[in-house]
């Protein structure tokens, strides 16, 4: 039975594509072997539980890095303050105040943030048309204190 022009030119065209696809993928195997260890780093296989105790062993502790909340001085009073837009963790040192993080509520977003150090820090948390905007400040007590304004 013979093979119409058509189906002819179908196998061609299948069997040409193969082919290529072949070559392609056999040519980017070839690739990623040679330039592998150069891509991903050396070490191209696990460590066993011996050869992962003697990286152990053979490193050397690194000493603390200093932070400012490592610093003499008064003491850092610290307070989660919950709103209905957001929460804003504020932390308050020598009567001034400074947001550390802000996060808005689910369907909010953060419009302006003024985070401190300062008599006052604020950020404002919007959702549609609403916008709440939190003044965060020292209390007497050290403490942060918060105002919600709509």
């Amino acid at each position: 039975m013979a093979v119409s022009r058509v189906s002819r030119r179908l196998l061609l065209v299948v069997a040409g594509w193969l082919a290529t696809a072949l070559v392609a993928t056999a040519a980017g195997v070839t690739v990623l072997n040679v330039l592998g260890g150069s891509l991903t780093g050396a070490g191209g296989h696990a460590l066993t539980p011996e050869e992962v105790r003697a990286e152990l062993a053979a490193a050397s502790p690194r000493p603390p890095l200093p932070s400012s909340a490592d610093s003499p001085g008064p003491a850092a009073h610290t307070k989660v303050l919950s709103t209905g837009g957001g929460t804003v963790v504020a932390v308050c040192r020598d009567g001034l105040v400074r947001l550390r993080s802000w996060s808005p509520a689910q369907g909010y977003s953060v419009d302006d943030v003024e985070p401190g150090p300062a008599r006052q820090a604020e950020v404002e948390f919007e959702s549609g048309r609403s916008e709440l905007k939190v003044e965060v400040r020292c209390g007497a007590d050290g403490l942060p204190v918060h105002l919600v304004e709509s």
